[in-house]
């Protein structure tokens, strides 16, 4: 790992721009339109890609293997930007986009007030998170109040988590690289609240300070795998009441917008649980391949 890359060309911006919020969560909905609402602020979601249906070769998924979008492909990589709390090689926890590629914070910018320093051959070597104002937000395994974006010197919305503006290292080029992490002592893996991904609570600039009134949800994504993943399958489910999951005793995530109960019985009996929000491993609170309908009210 070349210590520094693209520092140099890291030149502080004179003003920071206001930085533009993203929208409140849409309710969690499952699936929702391709287009967030034209004009506005990015669309934030509950859940993965994947779960609300995207198209292929969007977002994300339009460059899997790291690299700068020119052209169309550009204009397609900024209709979505996933944001999954998860683990890449050593950093437990930190945040991967939605092609598993690991993202990253720069100590030369600022998160209050929130300021992207990173143009130029900078840029080439990391490639800011940007998302087209009509675009979508996805998130899982992080607060949805910790996410927003901010205004870059080109005038394209780069995605911040904690006020942080977040990048892509263009070394990183398969799911679990982490080749970025350290480099020129300013670049840091980023944790779901906004900090430095593996280094020491103290040392992290914006701690998690949690929230504590949790809003009911009315929808949640439940996956086969840990960390929402999504290599294995996922499924939705949403409604007022008991509601009994179509393939019970299979989930080892959740990604929701809010508060439920679970229960490991059909038809909302047996044990059960409150789920405050998304739970990246049930194993953690004794519900791992257990749940079998849900009441969100």
């Amino acid at each position: 790992m070349a210590a520094g890359v693209g520092l140099a060309a890291c030149s502080t911006t004179p003003e920071a721009p206001a930085p533009a919020r993203a929208s409140a969560p849409a309710g969690g909905e499952a699936a929702a339109p391709e287009d967030g609402a034209a004009g506005g602020d990015p669309a934030l979601l509950s859940g993965t890609a994947k779960s609300n249906n995207s198209a292929a070769n969007t977002g994300d998924w339009a460059v899997p293997n790291g690299g700068l979008p020119v052209g169309a492909a550009r204009q397609s990589a900024q209709r979505w930007v996933q944001l999954t709390a998860s683990r890449a090689g050593d950093l437990n926890p930190v945040v991967v986009n939605g092609a598993g590629l690991t993202l990253y914070r720069f100590d030369n910018d600022s998160n209050n007030p929130p300021t992207s320093t990173c143009n130029g051959e900078c840029a080439q070597t990391w490639p800011p998170v940007t998302v087209s104002p009509s675009g979508k937000i996805f998130v899982a395994g992080i607060k949805p109040s910790a996410v927003g974006t901010v205004k870059r010197a080109d005038g394209t919305l780069q995605v911040t988590i904690g006020g942080w503006p977040v990048y892509r290292f263009a070394q990183d080029t398969k799911r679990g690289d982490t080749l970025g992490q350290g480099v020129g002592g300013t670049w840091f893996g980023v944790t779901p609240a906004g900090g430095k991904a593996g280094v020491p609570a103290g040392g992290q600039q914006t701690p998690d300070t949690g929230e504590t009134n949790v809003p009911p949800a009315t929808s949640a994504v439940f996956f086969d795998d840990a960390n929402f993943s999504d290599i294995g399958a996922s499924q939705g489910v949403a409604g007022n009441g008991c509601q009994n999951l179509a393939r019970p005793g299979v989930a080892s995530s959740i990604a929701a917008p809010g508060s439920f109960k679970v229960w490991a019985g059909p038809d909302c009996t047996g044990r059960s649980q409150v789920i405050n929000g998304d739970v990246a491993d049930l194993a953690t609170i004794g519900f791992d391949n257990a749940i079998a309908s849900v009441r969100f009210n």
